[in-house]
């Protein structure tokens, strides 16, 4: 399998003003992209207009970009390369596929507008698992096939930095899981840097190695994935919750339950779901609204997990409390009435004990 000869940290460095009248979208960073960094925010925050900007489909926009230290668009010396030449790939919530051409035509159009191949046809038709489907026309594929094809275009191109805008927004729940799976595999094998714009952070969650939140035209965090979460439930943003990437310390218990290790002393089930025995740890959350607190174990109850920590932090939001609780190394983010933790008399320091079912452990893909 060829892979891309780009170096594992590409280097995105954008400072532009987009102005569309009442919006505008003010970017003046550099980042250091490895493997596949999200982008999420509210409808209207300026995700599109961002990827539009890299892509080169922005006309209203002042200001530079540079991918790789090579300059894509400075508008201060009248630059600007075209969309065709930035080798920067984008893959739309629609396929936008030619509808006149079947898979394997649709294919060999993007072949023919990379003049330096490295990659074949073979390898990126195996890699999206098109093979049985190059003979059919477009208008005959799901939507989640069509997205796959879309995909092996934008690879066949070969590009530098590849641009995914929700391209799962229309998909159904089994369709995303297969895709998003299919990203992982691409970018491992490829090693292709990735933006991907999703509304959905348990998309982001399960694939997303970094998080570049843009809020009303601006950048309001970016940095590790499931720190960038816990720094969200501070705002409305998102429903609360605890990200997790754990090792996976036994399959399948004999009671359907798979054990994550949360620390030497101390470790998490849930229920164990298809292909975790090829997984050496799992991405998972737990919404902060699932988790119960106690002063003392509870030791006859249904409730699968017990885990105990300390109270790093209490803040009041209205009638509720948001509970950072420290359990090993792990932060656990809680929410319970403002009437329990005064009924509890919860304080800082405090030793608790948190309790979740198995189900309430969720992950994404599997």
């Amino acid at each position: 399998m060829a892979t891309n000869t780009t170096n594992d940290i590409a280097s995105l460095a954008i400072q532009i003003s987009v102005n569309h009248g009442q919006f505008q979208l003010v970017i003046d960073h550099s980042f250091a992209l490895s493997g596949i960094t999200g982008v999420f925010g509210a409808s209207g925050s300026g995700k599109s207009t961002l990827l539009r900007a890299i892509a080169g489909l922005e006309k209203n926009l002042i200001g530079s970009i540079s991918l790789n230290h090579k300059n894509l668009v400075d508008t201060k010396n009248n630059y600007s390369l075209k969309p065709e030449q930035r080798q920067v790939g984008l893959v739309f919530q629609d396929s936008r596929l030619f509808p006149h051409l079947s898979v394997l035509d649709n294919l060999q159009y993007a072949i023919k507008r990379c003049h330096h191949r490295r990659l074949s046809l073979d390898e990126v038709v195996e890699l999206t698992e098109l093979a049985p489907l190059l003979a059919s026309n477009v208008l005959q594929l799901s939507g989640g096939q069509q997205q796959r094809v879309a995909l092996a275009r934008a690879l066949l191109a070969e590009p530098k930095l590849l641009l995914l805008d929700e391209p799962m927004s229309a998909l159904d729940h089994q369709s995303k899981a297969k895709l998003l799976t299919m990203l992982l595999t691409i970018q491992k094998q490829l090693n292709i840097p990735m933006l991907y714009v999703s509304h959905s952070l348990a998309e982001l969650q399960q694939v997303t190695d970094s998080l570049l939140v843009l809020n009303q035209g601006k950048i309001q965090h970016f940095g590790n994935i499931h720190k960038t979460i816990h720094q969200l439930n501070d705002s409305d943003f998102i429903l609360k919750q605890t990200s997790l990437a754990l090792p996976i310390q036994r399959v399948n218990n004999g009671h359907g339950l798979t054990e994550l290790a949360l620390d030497a002393k101390q470790s998490i089930q849930l229920t164990t779901q298809k292909h975790f025995n090829h997984l050496p740890q799992l991405r998972c959350y737990i919404l902060a609204n699932d988790i119960s607190i106690s002063l003392e174990k509870i030791e006859n109850t249904s409730i699968v997990n017990q885990v105990f920590g300390t109270i790093k932090q209490i803040n009041q939001q209205q009638h509720n409390s948001l509970i950072t609780v420290e359990c090993g190394q792990q932060d656990f983010f809680v929410v319970i009435s403002a009437f329990s933790s005064n009924k509890l008399a919860l304080t800082i320091s405090q030793r608790v004990f948190l309790q979740f079912k198995a189900s309430a452990v969720r992950t994404f893909i599997h």
